[in-house]
């Protein structure tokens, strides 16, 4: 079976841009890599999806609750998988690296929760995903922090650059912290790999939050997926 490596992250942490980065270095080494990214915004297995973030189901993601919000991203990742990638999964010699997965279910949802029902819902999930739905079980699960304050920011100019209207998970604030807090909960209890996308800047006097850089973020994911420095 291939490997399966996952890059989550906190809103405007970068993840896309880190999977694909990955991806061209494993290529450029002649690995056969498959890159996916979900939620698979534009097929019928999103529609889902698409109803719940875009507000039809109500203006706050707390007005749909966590086991049925996960039950959309969940079907959209088994359809993607019976219908797209799986005979790139049962490839040897193949790398799927995929720009979130489960494990955005286990930071956004989880975040909806009291923390005393957070660790039954996280078995709850990891067993509806991999063994009730029978989709893949990473290899390897990688998490880009960053605080909910530089999250904002950043998705925010993101989408004044691109025109991109932003979800209801990215316009609610303290529904940030909150994901914020299940993600290292998360994290520590499924030992995911937690790489910072930020450095503290204290050259003006005051501390400055600031995204590292994407070669930086870059060379840690390399490391953590067991790659080394050598990938080019």
């Amino acid at each position: 079976m291939a490997r399966l490596l996952v890059i989550e992250g906190t809103d405007g942490s970068g993840k896309t841009t880190q999977a694909k980065l990955a991806a061209d270095a494993l290529r450029r080494n002649g690995i056969y890599v498959r890159d996916l990214s979900f939620p698979t915004y534009g097929t019928k297995s999103s529609a889902f999806v698409e109803m719940y973030l875009g507000g039809e189901l109500g203006s706050s993601p707390e007005d749909t609750g966590a086991y049925a919000a996960s039950t959309f991203f969940a079907c959209d990742r088994y359809i993607s998988y019976r219908m797209d990638w799986q005979k790139d999964y049962r490839r040897d010699d193949c790398v799927i690296i995929a720009c979130r997965y489960t494990s955005a279910n286990a930071v956004h949802q989880l975040a909806k929760l009291p923390r005393s029902e957070w660790d039954a819902f996280l078995d709850w999930l990891w067993d509806f995903e991999y063994v009730k739905l029978g989709i893949p079980r990473p290899d390897s699960i990688i998490y880009l922090d960053m605080p909910p304050e530089l999250s904002v920011s950043l998705v925010a100019k993101r989408s004044e650059t691109t025109g991109q209207k932003l979800d209801i998970h990215e316009t609610d604030y303290e529904y940030i912290k909150a994901c914020r807090s299940a993600a290292m909960y998360a994290a520590t209890r499924l030992e995911w790999k937690l790489i910072p996308a930020y450095v503290v800047d204290i050259s003006e006097g005051s501390p400055q939050l600031i995204l590292r850089t994407p070669g930086d973020i870059h060379a840690d994911i390399m490391k953590a997926m067991g790659f080394g420095e050598k990938q080019s």
